[in-house]
């Protein structure tokens, strides 16, 4: 077990432009002691795999407002599964209706956090789920 703090990525994928949100909870993240990597804007699912796979994080959190969900998040994971991280702690946030939430989890989302989540919720989610990798 190691004692370095679990590594977190945040990214944007799709063509959402609003990053507002995933910018506050990296900031949030950070303070709460985790070391976190943001992607920017506008990433593709291969740009996010790919991100995960060079800076070797433990969580990849997901922010998705555009409604497209249901297809980015899958062939992230699918990719994520591709490269050897299939132990890497897949979340979600933004707006995802109920209806969605257990075809994202079938997919390998361990966790979906809507509008009004509080950075202390995440926080303790990753806390007790996510696992340091190797």
């Amino acid at each position: 077990m190691t004692d370095r703090p679990l590594k977190v990525l945040i990214a944007k994928p799709g063509l959402d432009g609003h990053d507002r949100g995933a910018k506050v909870l990296a900031r949030g993240l950070r303070d709460e002691g985790f070391e976190v990597v943001y992607t920017g804007l506008r990433q593709t699912p291969e740009m996010v795999a790919t991100a995960a796979l060079q800076e070797d994080v433990d969580v990849v959190g997901l922010s998705i407002l555009s409604g497209a969900h249901m297809t980015l998040v899958p062939r992230v994971t699918k990719l994520l599964r591709e490269e050897g991280l299939d132990d890497v702690l897949v979340v979600v946030g933004g707006i995802i209706p109920d209806d969605d939430a257990d075809e994202l989890r079938a997919a390998g989302v361990a966790g979906i956090f809507g509008p009004g989540t509080t950075i202390a919720e995440v926080a303790d989610f990753l806390r007790t789920s996510a696992r340091p990798r190797a």
